[in-house]
């Protein structure tokens, strides 16, 4: 052929299934068109099938699309693999066993998942494709079909665990305290364990919420400010209870939540902190935010301080002198 690019035949109408994908996949004509390079006028000439479509230009459109190639033609002209089942149109259900919310147990996660989970850390959503989520999970394309219809599904998944997870965490961790100083302290030191011992879940969590289709990004988004919400509503309550002195409520628990997301980015487990020291470090840094002093309040249960590897610091030494 000497590179010359082969038509795909017509009778298998390639652009009709290009066109349904994308719109189920919400993409808009310039979107796709960006993705495999091209003008959106192409795009649109091959959905209404007003010009041929090369084999290349075919395995690119359906890289963009998350397909096989051949979900778009007639399985005989690009290999085996069959087109993958209607996309689901249901959110997720999701429901975990709770318990010690300081423990963390394996969740229920399929090998799919699992794969998903690796690619979307190592590459990024818009870097990996169910090809690489099958090649982690080592099993066929067509396979990984079978489980879930699409990237998209994949990722609300993964998202609808992550929150799942953690609010149970938080609410049981609230209803630990005994005070309201204390209840802010667990909530803060159970987002914090969270983003430690759930890394992976919690980097997804930060990261790709942007690739989430509308209508999965707001369910899911209700679900991030139900977090915000429950931190805020502790403060408050210590604020009333004179326990803690602050003039930005709501500004420094957007800085504590922040703070605790941040730690995906940084903090590496097996080095000389574990993740339960620096989750009970970090309830302290949020009550010094809030305005509470250890020192010359009566202390809450578990809000005796904590110093990394046991030992005062000297800021920490000079801070007591101080007082």
């Amino acid at each position: 052929m000497n590179g010359v690019p082969v038509p795909v035949a017509a009778a298998s109408n390639p652009g009709t299934a290009v066109r349904q994908l994308r719109t189920a996949r919400g993409i808009s004509l310039r979107g796709l068109a960006a993705q495999v390079g091209v003008s959106p006028a192409t795009i649109s000439a091959i959905e209404n099938g007003k010009t041929g479509i090369s084999i290349q230009r075919l395995q690119q459109i359906a890289t963009a699309l998350a397909v096989p190639a051949a979900s778009l033609v007639g399985d005989s002209l690009v290999g085996d693999s069959p087109a993958p089942p209607p996309r689901s149109t249901t959110a997720s259900s999701v429901s975990l066993a709770t318990g010690n919310w300081r423990e963390f147990a394996p969740l229920p996660i399929d090998p799919v998942l699992a794969a998903a989970i690796k690619a979307f850390v190592a590459t990024g959503y818009h870097g990996a494709s169910m090809r690489s989520i099958a090649q982690f999970a080592n099993m066929s394309v067509p396979g990984v079909y079978h489980h879930y219809p699409s990237k998209q599904d994949l990722l609300v998944k993964i998202l609808d665990i992550t929150m799942a997870d953690l609010h149970w965490r938080l609410q049981r961790a609230r209803d630990e305290g005994n005070d309201p100083v204390a209840r802010v302290a667990l909530v803060v030191e159970a987002l914090a364990l969270f983003h430690t011992r759930r890394s992976d879940l919690s980097f997804i969590g930060a990261s790709e919420m942007r690739s989430l289709e509308p209508r999965h990004y707001r369910r899911i988004a209700r679900f991030r400010d139900d977090v915000q919400e429950l931190l805020d509503t502790e403060i408050a309550a210590a604020i009333t209870a004179g326990g803690l002195a602050v003039n930005h409520r709501r500004d420094a628990g957007k800085a504590i939540a922040t703070m605790c997301t941040a730690l995906v980015q940084w903090f590496q487990p097996g080095g000389r902190i574990t993740p339960e020291q620096i989750a009970k470090e970090y309830a302290q840094f949020a009550l010094r935010i809030l305005g509470y002093n250890a020192i010359r309040q009566p202390r809450s249960r578990g809000l005796a301080p904590v110093h990394l590897a046991g030992a005062a610091t000297a800021s920490d030494r000079a801070d007591r002198q101080a007082r």
